[in-house]
């Protein structure tokens, strides 16, 4: 009968309509890890959505302690991105797939010094980055390194 096939068509319709919608659904996800600092504040270590990763502002604490590493701020630099690198094996990428940094130094004199630790975690093709110096950072801290990173195959080009 035409009916029933006119009742089929509008039921494919309908099941095309709603995998459109599930294919465009955007997927929020929030990172957490034991081995990168808790949030001091009402944010998270790290927000996923889709395949983009937002990794908060990491600073150069010890994550059981709380409380800053000696050895100035080459050693801050070097914690933060520790901590930033659990951070991102949490999620599921790494170093190789950040796109975008920003770094945020109390003296923009220690960039060169900063420079030097970045350059050990970070190889070809480089993040895009920022670097500012600020009036301070919070428990005021030497260092602050934000990034932006890939979940999944990257197509490096």
């Amino acid at each position: 009968s035409s009916y029933h096939g006119e009742f089929q068509t509008f039921q494919h319709y309908f099941k095309q309509i709603n995998l459109r919608q599930a294919m465009s659904k955007i997927v929020r996800k929030v990172i957490n890890t034991a081995k990168a600092p808790s949030a001091i504040g009402p944010y998270s270590q790290a927000v996923q959505v889709n395949e983009t990763l937002y990794v908060s502002g990491q600073l150069g604490l010890d994550a059981k302690s709380m409380e800053f590493v000696d050895g100035g701020v080459q050693a801050q630099a070097k914690r933060a991105l520790e901590n930033m690198g659990h951070i991102l094996e949490s999620a599921g990428t790494g170093f190789d797939k950040v796109v975008k940094t920003t770094v945020l130094l109390k003296d923009i004199e220690d960039f060169a010094k900063v420079n030097e630790v970045y350059a050990t975690f970070f190889t070809a093709p480089y993040p895009a980055r920022a670097a500012y110096q600020c009036a301070n950072l919070p428990k005021y801290g030497l260092v602050e390194i934000e990034a932006i990173a890939i979940v999944g195959d990257v197509d490096n080009q």
